[in-house]
């Protein structure tokens, strides 16, 4: 599989731009690394020292190269500070599909900007030669993430997902919501 190139125009969205990973992002890695979910959906360790923060931040800049999808930094509009980190995972791209996470740091909640940042990531997504669908998965507890998705325009589908991904090192039920490019049908 070949990832289309880095994107030469910075995805944004309202008070949010995502851009390329980069070492100055480490604070907003250890202050991600505080919420006790976070740890249990990725590589970032709990609590993560400096050093733990900053090797995180250098597998993040690797996932493009790695083929694994784009890795971004969500950062304000306004003075390009780091608040939070996500990602199009691109494994399934020769199906058309690929599966989105997001994480705002403490400090940058509540502000409507998981919402603004996923439809970033949603509007680059359709950029992808290929991609017609972007799924994301959130355990059904997590009301947060259920708004975020719906906020961004995503539509949640039949069903439960019965233990269908690991978080913190056990199978978990997850609610799929899925956007669909425009112009394409759902399935």
């Amino acid at each position: 599989m070949t990832l289309p190139p880095w994107p030469a125009e910075t995805p944004a969205h309202g008070q949010v731009l995502l851009r390329a990973v980069e070492a100055r992002d480490v604070a907003m890695a250890q202050s991600l690394s505080t919420d006790p979910y976070v740890p249990q959906t990725g590589s970032l360790p709990g609590d993560a020292t400096v050093q733990e923060a900053m090797a995180w931040v250098r597998r993040q800049q690797m996932r493009h190269a790695e083929r694994a999808g784009f890795s971004f930094t969500i950062a304000r509009r306004s003075d390009d500070v780091a608040i939070g980190h996500c990602g199009l995972w691109l494994k399934d791209l020769d199906e058309g599909r690929a599966s989105a996470g997001y994480a705002i740091a403490p400090f940058a909640r509540r502000r409507g900007c998981a919402a603004e940042a996923l439809a970033a990531l949603t509007e680059f997504a359709w950029t992808v030669p290929g991609l017609h669908r972007v799924e994301l998965f959130i355990e059904p507890w997590n009301d947060g993430s259920i708004r975020t998705a719906e906020r961004a325009g995503y539509v949640r589908e039949e069903g439960l997902q019965d233990r269908h991904r690991k978080v913190g090192g056990e199978r978990r039920d997850m609610v799929l919501f899925a956007s669909v490019r425009p112009g394409h049908s759902a399935r």
